[in-house]
């Protein structure tokens, strides 16, 4: 009894070393998570009425609350302590500076997909309910703090995209304007991905790497997709050779790894086969017949 006490005891004093190892050595805020969230929560209320409990009334109080949002990111920039040696300040002007860009880039998402989905009743309904352009608003702000050297805070945004919607954009992404992701759950996009301007894909996709070695992490892995490209559900394209040219057309559970030129069709030949015995004759065969 006292050698399995002393060998549990050994046991603990091991982990406690390890815990308190970790604590110094990964001692990121617990509130950082929280926060972020709170202060994407904040500037898409800002950006869109459709989100915000407050009305503003005049131009003067959006700007305060954009100097206030400033001064909440400087707040969220330094939780990230030693892991951020960049200047919290002039990161969160940088940022600031940006801001105008995105909100027109998401209004032209917005509108884009009240143009191409016929269910769509108008532009307002899609920011409201639709989860395709909530995980593109999240991930055009991600995206400006990871061009800006800001670490962690865009992955916790881009995954908390993920949770509430399925779809899951790797804030690395380059994505142009409009984009439209039609229903979206299952839609992936990797981190080296390239997508040019009004494409739309829908739901399934996967825009991703031929290989997952970690010797690639700093090397393009994913494809390229270029302007006025439409992208059916369950298509998968992968490699960061892969290019896929303009206005082509990928169909639906289609697996592409190489580049496709401008203006092609790609699509999986259906086979129909009736069960049992019986033999399925087209009208081909029907001719052979005779």
């Amino acid at each position: 009894m006292n050698e399995l006490r002393s060998k549990r005891n050994d046991a603990l004093e091991v982990l406690a070393k390890k815990i308190l190892s970790n604590n110094h050595r990964h001692a990121l805020s617990p509130l950082l998570k929280k926060e972020a969230i709170d202060y994407i929560t904040e500037l898409l209320a800002l950006l869109f009425p459709h989100f915000s409990f407050k009305k503003f009334c005049s131009a003067a109080d959006i700007l305060a609350r954009l100097q206030l949002l400033e001064r909440k990111l400087i707040d969220l920039l330094k939780l990230l302590e030693k892991e951020y040696e960049g200047n919290v300040a002039v990161t969160a002007s940088k940022f600031t500076a940006v801001v105008p860009e995105i909100h027109d880039k998401l209004w032209n998402d917005a509108r884009a997909f009240f143009l191409e989905d016929p269910a769509a009743k108008n532009v307002d309904e899609v920011i409201l309910a639709y989860p395709g352009f909530m995980a593109i608003a999240v991930h055009r702000i991600a995206h400006e703090l990871i061009i800006l050297g800001v670490p962690y805070i865009p992955r916790i945004l881009s995954e908390y995209a993920h949770g509430i919607t399925g779809i899951d954009i790797h804030p690395g992404a380059e994505i142009g304007s409009p984009f439209v992701i039609d229903h979206g759950t299952g839609v992936v996009i990797g981190e080296t991905t390239l997508i040019g301007c009004n494409v739309k894909i829908y739901q399934g996709v996967t825009l991703g790497a031929l290989s997952v070695s970690k010797s690639l992490s700093h090397t393009r892995r994913h494809p390229t997709i270029e302007d006025d490209v439409i992208i059916y559900a369950q298509a998968v394209i992968l490699g960061g050779r892969t290019v896929i040219g303009k206005k082509s057309i990928i169909g639906g559970n289609a697996w592409v790894t190489r580049s496709i030129p401008q203006n092609s069709v790609v699509y999986n030949k259906v086979e129909v086969r009736l069960r049992g015995n019986e033999s399925f004759e087209t009208p081909e065969n029907n001719n052979n017949h005779s």
